[in-house]
């Protein structure tokens, strides 16, 4: 295969209050899959969030960012991602490790989420409220405008780093807010060329700041200034949670982790379930909020369904990103690769049937995709979010019971149910306690314009630029006596 080398490593710097700069100390960030460099990023610090944070709210007051400007700049920023889809495909693959082809899927989609976010910039209003429903309301007119909330901190994950980073940028620019971003530090080389792009749109100095460094200064510098309005944060559950509770006065927003479950029911297309999660349960090496973990099957199909199943998974090809026939590559960190296969050898250990994988391949660089069968319902395959290119299988013996074992988890993001009664379809959509439940489809599917968000540890809002722009706004009752 052809080494990540290949990729031109370059300096890059730190966007504050209109201007490129560097801070004198550098991160170098190297790819994931064999620690060749990817390039270096400055490290900012408190007082930089707090220089960042000021000028955002001065470019917010000076209140000259109409509407129709907004969705503008979104619409050229998404003609620009467009004709850079090679160069941010290259960027992304290099420093998340992100299989070419799959990082290629997710700078395409990019381009969608800035259009919807321009879109949403043009619809931006109120409601009318019925005043004269009740009594006391007669003679009044009354409605509800929307306000931004000011200055948007964000932090961005590295699993989709250009992408989610979109998804952040985009809704708070349609909603007219002034953002300060904190990019991951493993993958913070994606989020510096949107902004590049943005500005290369016409975004007016002051409106986008990009900060590298450390959460425990840079995060939490941005998590405690009192002038910010919003935080929105998608990341590890412990995370995102221990920022809701520094910030209770603040808007948090926290799209957070899974246990995904697939729920394939007899009556179910149970082949086309199995094809579906031989991609989404290895995608990126399992590193996703929604990549498919707990595959939950009748036993009338389960036999059936883990032949095909595991058949399809020993086809896929594990190795370098940066070569077009990969479908697997490495997990983010060394350190991350061998928390997976501990708690792979956990499970099997703990009397799990090691179906597919298990071991270090392609000189140790990544984890092979792995199946495990019945592990422990206390085995942290079952109980916590794996992060990794991972699936466990488990047999139910009737629908109410397959039910009852999706929701036995501490999360609650999306779910996917396989059936073709559509009585047991609504059936899950009432009971399984999920942000989102997927009928004949696995969990991690996702457009970029639909509700995203989970309930319960998954966190506590809705992405989507039309339900970002909503979390980031304030409504304002107005109302006028005849």
């Amino acid at each position: 295969m052809m080494a990540t080398s290949r990729f031109e490593a370059t300096d890059h710097k730190l966007l504050v209050d209109g201007e490129w700069i560097e801070t004198g100390e550098w991160a170098e960030v190297k790819s994931p899959y064999d620690g060749s460099p990817v390039g270096r990023v400055p490290q900012g610090d408190a007082a930089l969030v707090d220089r960042a944070i000021a000028a955002a709210r001065a470019a917010f007051e000076a209140d000259d960012f109409p509407q129709h400007e907004r969705a503008a700049v979104l619409d050229r920023a998404a003609h620009l991602t467009a004709e850079r889809e090679d160069e941010i495909t290259a960027t992304i693959a290099a420093e998340a490790g992100k299989p070419i082809k799959t990082a290629r899927v997710e700078a395409q989609r990019a381009v969608g989420t800035l259009r919807f976010a321009a879109v949403e910039a043009l619809k931006l209003n109120g409601e009318m409220v019925p005043m004269e429903a009740g009594a006391a309301g007669e003679g009044k007119l009354g409605f509800v405008l929307r306000f931004p909330v000011g200055v948007v901190g964000a932090i961005s994950p590295f699993n989709f780093p250009f992408n989610l980073v979109a998804h952040k940028l985009g809704p708070s620019i349609a909603a007219g807010n002034a953002t300060v971003l904190k990019p991951a530090g493993q993958t913070p080389i994606s989020a510096i060329k949107l902004a590049e792009i943005l500005l290369d749109a016409g975004l007016p100095k002051g409106w986008l700041h990009v900060i590298c460094g450390p959460g425990s200064e840079v995060g939490n510098a941005i998590v405690e200034n009192e002038d910010v309005g919003a935080i929105t944060f998608t990341g590890s559950a412990p995370v995102g949670w221990e920022i809701r509770a520094k910030a209770a006065r603040k808007k948090v927003n926290l799209e957070l982790g899974s246990t995904a479950p697939l729920v394939v029911n007899e009556d179910g297309d149970w082949e086309q379930a199995a094809d579906k999660a031989q991609i989404h349960a290895f995608s990126h090496a399992g590193q996703s909020c929604i990549s498919v973990q707990r595959i939950l099957l009748h036993e009338a199909i389960a036999d059936q369904f883990t032949e095909r199943f595991v058949a399809n998974v020993e086809t896929l090809v594990t190795g370098d990103p940066m070569d077009e026939g990969t479908d697997v590559g490495p997990l983010i960190s060394p350190k991350d690769r061998d928390r997976v296969k501990g708690w792979v050898d956990e499970a099997v250990k703990g009397a799990g049937e090691l179906l597919s994988g298990g071991e270090l391949v392609d000189e140790g660089r990544c984890m092979a995709p792995t199946v495990i069968r019945e592990p422990p319902r206390d085995a942290k395959v079952w109980c916590e979010e794996i992060f990794g290119p991972v699936a466990t299988i488990h047999s139910f013996k009737s629908f109410d019971e397959g039910l009852e074992m999706a929701n036995d988890a501490a999360f609650g993001l999306q779910a996917g149910v396989f059936t073709c009664d559509i009585g047991r379809g609504i059936e899950a959509a009432n009971r399984l306690e999920f942000g989102g439940v997927l009928i004949n489809e696995v969990p991690t599917f996702r457009t970029d314009q639909m509700p995203y968000g989970g309930v319960k540890d998954s966190g506590n809002t809705r992405e989507g630029p039309a339900y970002a722009v909503e979390e980031l706004t304030e409504p304002r009752l107005v109302i006028f006596q005849g």
